[in-house]
This record gives C-alpha cells, structure tokens and sequence, in this order.
C-alpha cells in the first residue's frame, strides 16, 4: 500500500477530480466520492461572479471548449456545503478565486472556518475579461502570499502552462504555496463550417487531450530545474495510462475533468481500475 497523500489530504488514489461544472452541485462531488475519486475540486468559488455571460462548452474531437468562469452559487451556499464536506470528512479541496488579493485571504479564512482542509487558488482563470494578459509572477505572488497570511490551510496554485511559467511557479512558491496544480485551460478556438465564424464567439479555455504533452513536458521541466514542491497534474487525462504517465514524469497526483463529461462515474471508476491495474494494485485496494 503506498502512503500518497496531497495538501494533508491521505489518499487512497492518486486520481483526483479536478474543478469544473461537474463539481458545481454537492450531490455530484459526494457521488465522485463514493465512487473512489481520491479527492474532488470544487469549481471555482468567487465572492462576485460575472452575470450574464453565455457561458457554454464545445466538445471537440479532442477535448472541449468552454466559455465558463465560476460558480453562480452564493458564497454562503458554499460554505455551507463545506462545512457538511468537513463534517464527513470528505477530502474535499475547495477551488478559490477573487477579484484582488485582499478579497481572496477573506474568502480562504471564511472557508478555513468550515473545517474545509485544502484550497486550489484558480487565479489563472482564461475567461475572465483580461483572460491570462496579467497571470504574471508579481499577480501570482500577490495573490499567493495574501492568501498565505490569512489561513493555515495547505494551498495549491493553479497554473497554465506557457511562457513564464518557471518564474510563476516560483513566485507561488515564495508567496507561500504547498503545491501547484498545472495545467489550467490554454487559449483555444474553432471555427463553425456553417458561418466561418469561431464558435463561442470567441477564445475560450480548451481542455482535453492535446494539452497532456505540453504539461508532461512542463512538469518534466519544472523537476528539471529543481522545482520539488508537490504537483497535481491536470490535462487529458482519461485512462489509468494517462494517470501513470503523469506520475512518471514527477506529478504527486493527477486530476481528472474533461473525460468526465461522458458518462461521468462510469469513466471515473475505469480509469480508477486501469491506475490500479497498472500501478500493480490489486483490484480494490488502496493504493
């Protein structure tokens, strides 16, 4: 049996899900659980949420675009939410975001109270209005280092993948983080064949397969270059071969979305058979 845990979190999978629209509803990340998810991401809680946007996804061949930002669930709800998580003992990781830094230490100390045990800063967020232009290492320092003064909680900073990206995953390390979680959505477009135009109306964040290589490689680098704080994995995941192939290249764990979006718990429990299988745990068994 391996002892795998992450942000405190002990484990008995190193397949995590990761933050999105499927984990907007407590039935949904309870059933995940129950399912053997090692640890579920919320989506992203934020104090102000845009209103109004036509938020949607595209499924692609490989992979998906979506337009969306955070959840529209009030903040009470959440906390709310959290704290039966807590009370259960759910190995729930609450996913953050704000408009400045000061609101997002607000906002973690508030979820600290619930008895939440582990954050995800989601402040790489591609569909906000200045989408990446300023996911810069002062931005994530800032943010990182607020955050850091106003809870005790292990936090994980969520990333993208790009240029930087070295510079930022150190400046979340100076601001105090215990993990990082790489990749975010990276900008991505399609074109409709009916009108020419780009579906969605414009770029949004693309998901799926064809962003593994590009975090295998980054994560190859960042342990390269003698980045050794924790890292959860995050993109095209979709087989048990994906989850292993993350923790070859130095991942801790690996979150699972977009896969998700077909058949949801019944995707989930085959990659959770296929990591056993290929880790050499017996049908089962924690791993």
């Amino acid at each position: 049996m391996r002892d795998l845990s992450i942000l405190g979190l002990p484990l008995t999978t190193p397949v995590i899900v990761g933050s999105g629209l499927l984990t907007d509803q407590e039935r949904n990340i309870r059933r995940l659980l129950e399912k053997g998810a090692g640890a579920v991401v919320t989506k992203t809680i934020h104090p102000n949420p845009p209103q109004g946007l036509d938020e949607r996804i595209l499924r692609l061949p490989v992979g998906m675009l979506n337009s969306t930002t955070y959840s529209k669930r009030p903040v009470n709800h959440w906390l709310g939410v959290l704290r039966s998580f807590a009370d259960d003992r759910l190995p729930v990781i609450a996913s953050l975001h704000a408009d400045s830094p000061t609101e997002l230490a607000a906002l973690a100390r508030d979820v600290e109270k619930t008895g939440c045990r582990a954050l995800e800063l989601g402040i790489s967020c591609l569909n906000e209005e200045d989408g990446l232009e300023d996911d810069n290492p002062d931005r994530v320092y800032a943010y990182t280092s607020a955050t850091r003064g106003r809870t005790a909680l292990p936090l994980s900073v969520k990333l993208a993948v790009g240029e930087g990206l070295q510079e930022r995953a150190r400046a979340a390390i100076a601001g105090g983080a215990d993990a990082i979680t790489l990749s975010d959505t990276i900008p991505g477009a399609a074109v409709s064949p009916a009108t020419g135009d780009l579906e969605l109306n414009g770029v949004y964040g693309y998901s799926g397969p064809g962003l593994k290589p590009l975090v295998l490689a980054a994560v190859w680098q960042l342990r390269r270059r003698g980045i050794d704080l924790p890292v959860m994995g995050v993109g095209g995941v979709s087989s048990g071969r994906d989850v292993a192939d993350y923790l070859s290249v130095g991942a801790n764990v690996a979150q699972v979305y977009t896969a998700l979006h077909t058949e949801m718990y019944d995707t989930l429990e085959r990659i959770l058979a296929e990591t056993r299988e290929l880790l050499g745990e017996p049908q089962g068994a924690a791993l």
